[in-house]
């Protein structure tokens, strides 16, 4: 039950910072918390998908402080959120033969990442009377949060 608790946060994260998730998954890889030896999602681990995707994910923490990004509640912003989180959800419920659940489980909580981030974000930076100290908060949340989830699930 606690791996699909798991498998909903780090859909979460997702929801919050797209390209987080699926970095966080790559780093417990590499690192061995996530055994994906032998698996279909094994290359997770290796140093190519771990590079880029920690890439992918900086990219976006840096573009997410530019004023004309666009909303996440967009089509392709909402979509890449729900595809990543399944992703993510998938990997870290792999081990546990339960990849499709995970998967599942994972949108959905890239779902409620995605809805409940922006609401977050926008009261936060209503208070702060501007959105810079709100998006950081976002982006300190979405990668301490991804780490913390899957060093804990296994």
């Amino acid at each position: 039950m606690t791996l699909y608790l798991f498998a909903l946060l780090i859909g979460v994260v997702a929801g919050l910072r797209a390209m987080t998730a699926p970095a966080a998954v790559a780093w417990g890889a590499h690192l061995g918390w996530l055994a994906l030896a032998g698996l279909p999602l094994a290359w997770l681990g290796g140093t190519v998908a771990l590079v880029a995707f920690t890439l992918l994910a900086a990219l976006e923490l840096f573009a997410d402080q530019h004023p004309k990004t666009p909303s996440r509640k967009v089509p392709h912003q909402f979509g890449t959120r729900i595809l990543t989180g399944a992703f993510s959800g998938a990997a870290l419920m792999m081990p546990s033969g339960h990849w499709l659940r995970g998967a599942v489980i994972g949108a959905a909580g890239a779902v409620l990442g995605t809805l409940g981030g922006a609401e977050a974000r926008a009261r936060l930076a209503a208070r702060f009377g501007k959105d810079l100290p709100a998006a950081l908060i976002e982006d300190a949340v979405a990668v301490i949060a991804g780490l913390a989830i899957v060093a804990a699930a296994y």
